[in-house]
Parts: structure tokens; sequence; C-alpha cells
């Protein structure tokens, strides 16, 4: 029978089916004849060591065993456009997801998106990136398919539910991502391909019966003695049903101020705020890898690096290895940054988020705006960025070395965000508290990864949208409100998802709930 196995081979090996098959024969004592097929289950890199070899868990079949390649297909979706209606507010991946999950459980989905389909949204890119227009409802954060289509898509998650990672990988790779992301240990699907996906992702919910509303935004919700009834549009129009899945994203302010407005329970969240530092990707490539030159068998390397500083955590957040840094802001008066990288990853610089942990007593300065206080405090140290870069989409920039001296860096060279950079003293930008933690935990960073901390790195500010400064409060059985009847919180914008994998499951979750509800209700 085929037999399982793992080993460790170089990257050239790891990158060529025959060598690898030769390898495997080798390993078992056996002929090369004798193996069929060598399947590749999983892939890492251990770069532990001097010599950097590939990590394979693979499946060996032999001559006399059958074999044939695995093909992933679509659930059944059968057409639900007479069916019960649920509305989704919000078009990323925790509300594509629950469209999809709900058309695959006998549910109608109804699904609202503010911003445009994934084309239209190329256009207000442009325009931020060259113009320094923000489009409030469409840019990076809003739009179909959310925040990570345009930022990178890649689908890490620290989830420990396999079986629910799995799936979801899976219905990505049917709608016709590589199957490599079964593979990988950082599967990454890059920004120049999720567009089509989503859009096909759109297509099977519309072709089902399901419907995706663009440019279409909730201003208000129809709340009847604590039930949900429906919501109000921008236009005045009402769509009514009493279900309705809330997935609109970390960025959607004006929801959070809906909610609060309404005495609809919220709470402020701790999240995470700093920089976004852009090195050169050949010397994160010699630190990682220890060698002058990677080869053509490994890929840019990432970092990922945790320290603690003065009692607080500083660490990398949302690493693209040869990726650029993006104009992430959804309102005018404000800069906000990010991340992403293209599928081949083939930019010659690399970026991270570098940011300090918040704890809710950091927001003590804006606690008269309630559970709004974090999201004040992230739109305060914003709106400064905006204003000492000059008032455009240009950010605050310094030199690493430079800003961890204290001293304004006398140039910045070219970097990758393209609506450029104008040399400040970050400290100007962040209450002391960050800049302290962030002036030592630079050069505790390059004690780890040596080169690390170098002036031919440009620090970028701020990088403030890690994750939503507010959760949505749910039953953690039935994940409905913990106040209205058939609101049901989800993703990251309500404080339960970190990343693209995460909120699509737990847009999946919502949907499983909502029509558990439904069948207790009709028994």
């Amino acid at each position: 029978m085929p037999r399982e196995i793992q080993t460790q081979v170089l990257p050239e090996i790891a990158a060529h089916e025959v060598l690898l098959q030769n390898h495997v024969a080798k390993m078992l004592s056996v002929s090369e004849n004798d193996i069929k097929k060598v399947e590749v289950l999983k892939r890492s890199i251990d770069a532990r060591q001097k010599v950097i070899k590939i990590n394979i868990k693979a499946i060996v079949y032999f001559t006399h065993e059958s074999y044939s390649p695995k093909t992933v297909y679509l659930p059944h979706y059968e057409d639900v456009s007479k069916k019960q209606e649920v509305i989704v507010v919000g078009a990323g991946p925790a509300g594509l997801f629950a469209a999809l999950q709900l058309i695959e459980l006998g549910l109608k989905p109804i699904v609202l998106e503010r911003g445009k389909d994934v084309r239209g949204r190329r256009r207000d890119l442009k325009a931020i990136n060259r113009d320094g227009i923000v489009h409030e409802d469409s840019n990076y954060c809003f739009g179909e398919g959310g925040a990570g289509t345009y930022s990178d898509g890649k689908l890490y998650t620290r989830s420990k539910k396999r079986g629910d990672v799995d799936r979801i990988l899976n219905l990505l790779v049917a709608f016709g991502a590589s199957p490599e992301i079964l593979v990988e240990a950082h599967p990454h699907i890059g920004t120049n391909k999720l567009p089509q996906i989503i859009q096909d992702v759109r297509e099977k919910i519309r072709e089902c019966g399901g419907l995706v509303l663009f440019e279409t935004k909730v201003v208000d919700f129809v709340i009847k003695n604590d039930e949900m009834q429906g919501v109000v549009l921008q236009n005045g129009d009402v769509i009514h049903a009493n279900k309705l899945i809330l997935a609109t994203g970390h960025s959607a302010r004006d929801i959070f101020e809906l909610l609060d407005r309404k005495k609809i329970a919220i709470e402020a969240k701790p999240f995470a705020l700093g920089v976004r530092a852009e090195h050169a990707q050949e010397l994160i490539d010699k630190i990682q890898y220890s060698c002058d030159y990677r080869g053509s068998f490994l890929p840019p390397a990432p970092y990922s690096i945790v320290k603690q500083v003065q009692g607080r955590g500083m660490y990398s957040f949302c690493m693209c290895p040869g990726g650029v840094i993006a104009p992430c802001a959804t309102s005018p008066g404000e800069v906000v940054t990010n991340g992403w990288s293209p599928s081949k990853r083939d930019q010659s610089t690399a970026n991270s988020g570098i940011v300090v942990e918040l704890k809710l007593e950091d927001f003590a300065p804006f606690q008269k705006f309630g559970a709004l206080a974090g999201m004040e405090f992230q739109k305060a140290i914003e709106q400064k960025a905006w204003h000492l870069a000059g008032e455009t989409q240009k950010v605050p920039a310094q030199r690493m070395v430079d800003f961890s001296n204290k001293k304004q860096s006398t140039t910045i060279s070219k970097t990758s965000y393209v609506p450029g950079t104008k040399s400040v003293e970050l400290g100007n930008v962040f209450p002391d508290f960050i800049t302290k933690i962030m002036r030592q935990g630079f050069q505790d960073f390059g004690k780890s990864m040596k080169g690390y901390f170098t002036n031919e790195a440009i620090l970028h500010a701020p990088e403030s949208r890690t994750s939503s400064p507010v959760r949505i409060p749910r039953d953690s059985q039935s994940l409905e409100h913990i106040q209205i009847k058939g609101l049901y919180p989800c993703g990251e914008g309500a404080g339960y998802a970190g990343g693209i994998i995460s909120a699509a499951i737990d847009g999946e979750k919502c949907a499983l709930k909502i029509a558990e509800s439904i069948r207790n209700k009709s028994n």
C-alpha cells in the first residue's frame, strides 16, 4: 500500500520531481523504477542550519499501486433564489464564505458591499497611489474581496482547527487558486491572482440565486423588540430579513459609530500599532538564509520576530517578502500603511509591520468616547501622521538607526511606497511610550537578526490597522449578538478573526449557526 514518509532534502531536489523521486528511492532502498509517484503533502523550509533544507511530507506510490491525481471539487450548491433570505453586510472573506455556506445550507444570501467590484476598485487604488485621492467606500480596505484582496492574500493562520482550514483552502483551489496552497506551510495567493478567484466566487453566488450588490452602503439597522428586521441603505431603500451577518471589516468606523449611537453593545478592544519597515529583500535573504545569494530554488525569505520590550510585546506583522508598501487610508485627512506581495514575490524590497501591543488603559485620554476610545486613539495617530507629512498621502518616514538615535534623517531613499515619503522624526507621530519601546526594540531586533538594524532600512508611519479596535460581543454558543437577536457579528471587524482564512472560517461558522437556528425554530 502507499507509504507516508517525512524527509529533508536540498532545495534543488525539492524543486524537481525526478530528483525527489530518486532521493526517496535511495531512502527506501528501492529502485527508482519501483516508484510510480511521490505526492507531496506538506512542504516547509528549515533555515536553522547553514545548509538550508526543505522538509517534505509525502505519500509514495509504488509501480504496482494505482494512483490518480486528487481533484478538488466545489460542494453541491442548489438554486436558492426562492429560499429564506439572509443579509450579509460586507463582501470580504468572512462575507463571501458565509454566503457560499448559506447557499450550501439552502438559504439565500443577500450580500451588500459598500465598495465596488474587484475590478472596479483598481481605478480608485490608482487614484490614492498617484493622486492622493481617498475614496471612502472604495480603497485598499473597502470593496469586493475586502482588505486582503489588494494587500497580499496571505493564507497563513494560527487556527488549530485543521479541518476548517483545509476546507477553506480546498474551496479556494476549486475556485482557481494554485493547488500549491494545499502543500506550502505558509500559503500565499498574491494580489495579482486573487481578483479572478473572488470574481468567480461572486458569480457562483449569483448563479445559485444569491444577490451581490455593490456600492450599496448600509446606514442603519431596522430593529424591533431587540430583534433584527432589516437594514436601511444610503439611498433610502430598506431590505428586510430577520437574520444578518455583519462582516464589515476592521476599518468600518461608521458601523462602529452606528452601533454605539443605537446603544447596541460594543466594547473597546486592544490592538497593536507601529510602523512598516522596508529593507532590501537581498539583505533579508542574507540574514535568514545565511548566504550571499539565495539561488533560484529558494523563495524570497520572510521573517517573523517577537521581543518583549519594557513589558510590551513588539513584533513583526503581515511580513511581505518581495513586496511593496501601500496607502490604506479610508478617509481624507489620514495616512495608513500596509504591505502586499504579488504571487511571485519578485519585488526588490521586503516590508513588514513592526508593531507594539496596546492595552485598554492606553486609551484613557479618549475615555469620553467609551467603547470607541481605541478607534479614536487610532484615528488621532493617523491624522497626526497626515499633518506631519504635508497633508497628502505621503507618509512620515525615517531611517531605522536615525529613529533609534532620535535623529531626523537628512535624506530618505526612494521606497516602494508610491505616494512618497517625507522625512519626519517619528517620535512626533506616536505617544512617548510607543516611541520608547520601538527605539529600543529595533536595536533588540538587530541583535537577533544580524544586519537588520541598519540605516538603509526605512520606517513608514503608521501601521495602525492590524486588527479591529472594537469587539462586537456575541454569545459563544449561538454566535448571535448578546443583545440583538438575529444579528451575527462576524470576522475581523467584530473581533473574531485575523486574516483571510480565519475570517472565512468565522463566516462559515455564522452561516451554520443561522441554519441551525432556523431549523430549531421550524421544529
